[in-house]
């Protein structure tokens, strides 16, 4: 737990200094491949995924919004910073198998509030890739009976601006997303999807 608020603090840190210092100078970074040449690009998006690996076995998808900030620092290169919020689907009517026999019953929905800083690198017009970490904070711990509040993320992905006009763009991008565990020694516990963002993005 110590270590992951270290992490998020670092995190939330870094995205201060960065906006501090985009915020004091006046030499705005010009890109040929970005959508917002000379400033910061907001988007605020919806996001949906399906869960991977063990955690697909007693959910059926994700589904939530984030906002984010993109920052030019260099040609072409934009910092990060995304906050946002994640609902994974627990199954209805799940069936698990214990010693004392089978037991059915809906699975409580895992509650996450992610914030990641990263970097967004555009590698021809409009195209993107993008990497992204910080720390997954659970809102509902209590109620799924994990003994962790938050876990480090990361979040590789790829994406397309496509112009709608002016300096408005539709930002598509698809994600791999990852956690660490949220019950110590259970693998289990961690929370892996493909996601998508499909956001409104515009220049400031």
């Amino acid at each position: 737990m110590k270590s992951t608020l270290k992490i998020s603090a670092l995190v939330l840190a870094f995205a201060g200094l960065t906006l501090g210092a985009k915020a004091q100078t006046a030499t705005k970074t010009t890109t040929s491949t970005s959508s917002s040449s000379n400033g910061v690009i907001l988007s605020i998006g919806a996001d949906a995924g399906i869960p991977t690996g063990n955690l697909s076995n007693a959910y059926n998808f994700t589904i939530g919004g984030s906002v984010q900030a993109d920052i030019p620092v260099a040609q072409n290169l934009f910092v990060t910073v995304n906050a946002g919020y994640n609902s994974i689907q627990g199954k209805n009517n799940y069936t698990i198998t214990t010693p004392n026999g089978q037991v059915s019953g809906d699975v409580t929905n895992i509650q996450l509030l992610p914030v990641k800083a990263g970097l967004k690198y555009f590698v021809v017009p409009h195209l993107y890739v993008q990497g992204e970490a910080g720390a997954a904070f659970l809102l509902n711990k209590s109620d799924l009976g994990f003994d962790k509040s938050a876990a480090f993320v990361y979040a590789p992905q790829v994406g397309y601006q496509f112009p709608v006009g002016g300096s408005s763009y539709i930002d598509a991008g698809v994600r791999f997303e990852s956690s660490t565990k949220f019950v110590t020694g259970i693998d289990d516990s961690k929370v892996n999807f493909f996601g998508l963002r499909v956001a409104y993005a515009f220049g400031l």
